[in-house]
């Protein structure tokens, strides 16, 4: 069984490092992109990992739409988080979750887990 794998894709890299450093902890596969257009190099399936199941974009690597819509292909069946500065409307597009800044690690920690939460043989104690 393989965790499910977590692509960040945003352009701020001392929060998306902090992140991925949290996830990996908790067990997950997290992998981590500057932007939605690097992040697409990573493939949906690869070797001996899980699929990714859970892109996260902040709303700076989600303001290009044939480059969200190619992420959602390549991605298909997969969960969608946008980590949004102010109050506007979202990029267009269904999201599963919109968080809004300021928000913590934590938050968006508590987000992955409803989203794409770990198989029960993956959890430790304290998840369990």
């Amino acid at each position: 069984m393989h965790p499910p794998r977590v692509l960040i894709a945003s352009a701020d890299q001392r929060s998306r490092t902090l992140l991925r450093a949290e996830l990996r902890e908790l067990g997950y596969d997290a992998i981590g992109a500057s932007s939605l257009a690097s992040g697409l190099r990573h493939p949906a399936v690869e070797g001996d990992r899980g699929p990714v199941r859970l892109v996260i974009a902040d709303d700076r690597t989600a303001a290009v739409p044939a480059l969200l819509e190619r992420a959602r292909a390549q991605y298909a069946g997969s969960r969608f988080l946008l980590i949004q500065r102010g109050a506007g409307a979202p990029p267009p597009g269904s999201w599963d979750k919109v968080l809004r800044r300021p928000v913590t690690i934590g938050e968006i920690v508590a987000a992955v887990r409803e989203l794409a939460p770990l198989p029960p043989e993956l959890r430790g104690p304290i998840d369990r």
